[in-house]
């Protein structure tokens, strides 16, 4: 027999005595390099104001020095409830809070960051992934914090966001994914959405959302039937050059 590792001949099947003792010398150095970074990141993370909140309980500010407000246009929402932060928090994770509040501007002075078209939920969420670098998503809530992560240029969420949605992305979903994508430059996104789009184009194109899209931005139907003939043309090609054929 011959070790699985090695090569070299040997009398059992499977791996010889040498490789299996390296092979456990190195998992466990592997394991001790895992607990090593979990430790570091544990040590490292910041502490989030938010992480005692409980339902019908106040948020305790925990030393924050600036409150964002998830603000709306509409009288009858009633008082913003403020989200606390830090503001070298804010400044660390997002060059946008970094202009406003290095700068001689409104957030900065008054200590309060308003924030539109949002609803407090995401912007609690939002928060709370500057601080941990978690969040547990739903669907919408993937996209309201892309949205956010996109406005206030946090890479790193944006792109968790959208890894997430696209693991979600199902061809009756593709067209209003797509036009979600492209208003908001998610490429990974985008792709993969086009891809499902082009694949499936004689059963889109009957559906209300394929309608809604010619009539509100026509431009992206342009692109889409671009994609989808090119992917025909390279089809076709592929198939003629194919031996056998």
């Amino acid at each position: 027999m011959r070790c699985l590792s090695c090569t070299e001949k040997y009398d059992v099947a499977g791996t010889c005595k040498e490789c299996y003792e390296e092979l456990n010398e190195t998992e466990e150095e592997l394991k001790s390099e895992i607990d090593d970074l979990r430790a570091k990141v544990a040590f490292l993370r910041f502490w989030s104001p938010l992480d005692h909140h409980y339902p019908g309980r106040p948020i305790v500010p925990g030393f924050t020095d600036v409150a964002l407000v998830a603000s709306s246009d509409e009288p009858s929402a009633g008082p913003a409830v403020p989200v606390p932060a830090h503001k070298a928090l804010l400044v660390s994770r997002s060059p946008v809070f970094r202009a406003m509040l290095e700068n001689e501007m409104e957030e900065s002075r008054t200590g309060t960051i308003k924030i539109g078209d949002v609803s407090y939920d995401a912007l609690r969420a939002f928060v709370n992934y500057l601080y941990t670098a978690e969040a547990c998503l739903d669907e919408q809530l993937a996209c309201d914090l892309l949205v956010l992560a996109e406005k206030y240029q946090v890479k790193h969420l944006k792109t968790y966001c959208e890894k997430f949605l696209v693991s979600k992305l199902n061809w009756d979903s593709s067209i209003m994914s797509y036009a979600f994508a492209h208003q908001h430059n998610a490429k990974l996104m985008l792709d993969s959405a086009l891809s499902l789009i082009t694949d499936n184009m004689d059963k889109l194109t009957t559906k209300a959302e394929y309608v809604d899209l010619v009539e509100k931005d026509p431009r992206l139907v342009v692109e889409i039937y671009e994609a989808y003939l090119s992917k025909q043309v390279n089809t076709a090609a592929h198939k003629d050059s194919s031996p056998g054929l």
